[in-house]
């Protein structure tokens, strides 16, 4: 292993262990705000910003949820941590995320990725009727064709459907990830792993496709889950339930991949139906090769 790599794996280390006292601020998102916005006004960057509450750079920060603001030095180690955390270069960007532009039909979609209007709209947690509303976010079929308007320029302003689960200011710890995921049938380290790398533990994360919470649960996943896979029903603003849906749904992915934990986490990012017919996108493999190189380190 090389010094730098020895460097960086040692900072993530020391970070996940035991956190130490924080100097952080603490700042509630005000109408109008971006994650730009708020690190421009104190001096940093906006992926120091986002490093540190586990967002990705160009997330939607919900009105009224609460980021930690770093000192220089706590943002210079959530970065190194980052890097570790994604041993590619930068985590890969959510499948099938779309920004609805002008001209754009639910229908007009479905029909252009090759799905019914019925499981897009199910998927997204949309009414098959529904009107879409420029700069709607949605999750379209992994490795399905661009749709027609996709050339033009997104919006500004992004619409989350309003569907559960609910996007909610709580972050976890990988400790409680762990023990939530461990009481639902899958292995704390994977599951940790998994929310790592799709949220950093951050309940308030709304992916670019659509995905919501410390799972990054879709709300057709969600859905599903409450009706086949969960013994009670599951809360849409719990942080805890988020973990215990996407932790049902792991369990589920391992049951039906034989127990193949880098099968498993490209079911939980492609879709297993999408990895056995077409095999792992180059950006699932990345994928995949950071949740088992998290999972060693959360202890797996």
């Amino acid at each position: 292993m090389r010094p730098e790599r020895i460097t960086v794996v040692a900072v993530l280390a020391s970070l996940l262990a035991a956190p130490a006292a924080s100097a952080h601020e603490l700042h509630t998102v005000g109408p109008g705000e971006t994650l730009w916005s708020i690190a421009a006004q104190r001096n940093l960057t906006t992926r120091t910003v986002a490093a540190y509450n586990g967002l990705s750079s160009d997330a939607h920060v919900i009105l009224g949820s609460t980021l930690k603001i770093p000192t220089v030095a706590e943002g210079a180690a959530s970065l190194a941590l980052a890097g570790a955390a994604t041993a590619a270069p930068g985590a890969p960007r959510p499948q099938g995320a779309y920004t609805v532009r002008p001209g754009d039909t639910l229908s007009a979609l479905a029909a252009q990725t090759g799905v019914s209007v019925a499981q897009m709209a199910y998927m997204n947690g949309l009414a098959p009727t529904a009107e879409l509303l420029i700069g709607t976010i949605l999750k379209l079929p992994s490795g399905a064709p661009a749709p027609a308007h996709a050339a033009a320029p997104a919006p500004a302003v992004r619409v989350v459907p309003q569907a559960p689960p609910t996007p909610t200011p709580i972050r976890l710890s990988a400790e409680r990830v762990k023990q939530l995921a461990v009481e639902h049938g899958a292995p704390g380290p994977l599951a940790a792993a998994i929310a790592w790398q799709e949220s950093g533990f951050n309940n308030a994360m709304v992916s670019p496709a659509n995905a919501r919470g410390v799972m990054q649960v879709m709300p057709g996943t969600w859905d599903f889950v409450n009706r086949n896979l969960a013994a009670a029903p599951l809360s849409p603003t719990s942080a805890d339930d988020n973990v215990r849906a996407g932790s049902l749904y792991l369990a589920r992915l391992l049951r039906e991949t034989g127990g193949d934990p880098r099968l498993a986490a490209a079911g939980y990012y492609q879709g297993l139906a999408s990895v056995r017919s077409r095999g792992m996108f180059d950006d699932t493999k990345r994928y995949v090769d950071n949740v088992m190189a998290l999972s060693s380190r959360f202890g797996g």
